[in-house]
């Protein structure tokens, strides 16, 4: 399929997620993360990783829903979405010991007791490199795979890196994928170093772009 040519042609728009759409926005992250080096590190078998990944995605959400619109889609008049992405504001990436305990027993859920071990390796490993500055945070972004390439995610990204230049705020990130780094760095982001999971996991790329500042 041309993934242009199934761009509906009436456009969409970028606004919050409503709480009615964690379902569909999980699914959906869930099919743009199902060949993700890491989601598959985490989750081996792949005979129940899409519902797995789906299951996380949200819990991802819950955790993000008390920030104010942490979770943006892009989505159509009549209410097709089409992509997605989960941003956290400058001082508030990281959930609190209190949230990360109630957490648990749904992670176990999602990544049984092998993937849990893996898990905890991702996150502890991704805490231990993130950045210190204020920043805007962006933990997940995804397209529907049949639209990818049609512009989609760089608009979701793009609106929110507008709010960040307007207050002169920088932006991070981690990308999973090597293919995917071109794709940032045209979005202004500068890959800072490569993160090498433990046991022979993959590599991921922490990403970091100055805000501009608004223009003079």
């Amino acid at each position: 399929m041309n993934a242009r040519a199934a761009l509906p042609s009436a456009g969409y728009g970028i606004r919050c997620a409503r709480r009615a759409e964690s379902r569909t926005v999980a699914a959906l992250l869930a099919c743009a993360f199902a060949d993700d080096p890491v989601m598959a590190w985490m989750i081996p078998d792949p005979s129940d990783r899409l519902h797995r990944i789906a299951l996380y995605f949200e819990l991802a959400q819950r955790q993000q829903r008390p920030r104010a619109g942490a979770v943006r889609v892009a989505a159509t008049a009549d209410g097709r979405l089409l992509g997605a992405a989960l941003w956290s504001g400058p001082g508030r990436w990281k959930t609190s010991p209190l949230q990360e305990l109630a957490a648990l027993p749904r992670y176990a859920r999602v990544f049984g007791a092998r993937g849990m071990s893996r898990a905890a390796d991702v996150q502890n490993t991704l805490h231990a490199a993130h950045p210190e500055d204020p920043h805007w945070y962006l933990p997940a972004l995804g397209t529907d795979p049949a639209l990818q390439g049609a512009g989609i995610g760089s608009a979701l990204v793009r609106e929110q890196l507008a709010h960040c230049d307007r207050l002169g705020q920088p932006a991070y990130l981690e990308s999973g994928k090597a293919s995917n780094v071109p794709f940032y760095e045209r979005l202004g982001f500068r890959v800072t170093r490569e993160i090498r999971l433990p046991d022979g996991g993959p590599a991921l790329w922490p990403m970091w772009r100055d805000g501009k500042g608004p223009a003079q």
